[in-house]
């Protein structure tokens, strides 16, 4: 027998919802699956996350809050990312980039016969294919922290840098600090337009710089001067290797 996949529902609308697990319980026989988690936005569905494990998320595009392609770039993000498989009523400008990507759709109403075949397909692909970068090249608006047992949503456009410590990114904002379990070079990468790379572990906004000084830096035994990065709002100064200060300058025009 085929390996039982969990199953994650996500649509703003209940009779979706509802019309979506009928048709995954008519279709159990022959494709054993279960509905672990339904929730009716983005936000709803990263809360569900922090308690159960999901093979495959269908996901609706157009939702309050967090829509679909926000919340499959943070599934795809995910220690174990689902498989993602998009359901759609009228957006064709998403159906025709899903057509040149490895992800599939489904558009509403769902028929039994393409939900199969999309589920299938959907164990074979990987999470995070190209459409995502195409559909919002900007990146996330949020990122996901998990506290105490509880979602967080910080949004990106309140972060002036992230610095990677051990195995965790702290994620700074002006009233406090995050821990975000994603990798810098990740972050880097999906948000390039907004942060720069000062050093080998952090990259700060740009927007956030508010000046640069010269400062000492004692280090093992010998006193050498140094460029900082004064930010907005916060009293940290950071400093910026020899190796990324030529760039640096010319990204902050000092």
């Amino acid at each position: 027998m085929s390996k039982l996949l969990r199953i994650l529902v996500v649509d703003d609308e209940a009779p979706a919802r509802t019309r979506l697990t009928n048709l995954l319980a008519d279709l159990a026989r022959d494709l054993p699956n279960q509905v672990v988690a339904s929730a009716g936005d983005g936000v709803e569905a990263l809360e569900r996350l922090a308690d159960v494990d999901v093979d495959v998320a269908l996901v609706d595009i157009r939702m309050p809050r967090m829509d679909g392609i926000e919340l499959a770039r943070h599934l795809a993000a995910l220690p174990q990312p689902p498989a993602v498989v998009f359901v759609t009523a009228y957006d064709q400008y998403a159906v025709q980039a899903f057509e040149l990507s490895a992800i599939d759709y489904l558009l509403k109403p769902v028929k039994a016969a393409r939900l199969a075949a999309a589920l299938r397909k959907a164990r074979r692909i990987p999470a995070g294919a190209p459409a995502l970068r195409e559909l919002a090249p900007a990146g996330r608006r949020h990122l996901r922290c998990l506290e105490r047992g509880k979602v967080l949503l910080v949004p990106v456009a309140d972060i002036l840098y992230f610095k990677a410590e051990l195995k965790y990114v702290t994620a700074r904002s002006r009233e406090r600090e995050y821990l975000i379990e994603e990798s810098l070079a990740q972050l880097e990468e999906e948000f390039a337009a907004r942060f720069v790379r000062i050093h080998r572990n952090c990259i700060v906004a740009r927007d956030a710089v508010a000046g640069v000084a010269r400062e000492k830096d004692v280090a093992e035994g010998e006193s050498e001067v140094r460029w900082t990065l004064l930010l907005h709002g916060v009293p940290e100064h950071l400093a910026v290797s020899r190796r990324q200060w030529a760039h640096v300058k010319e990204v902050i025009g000092v």
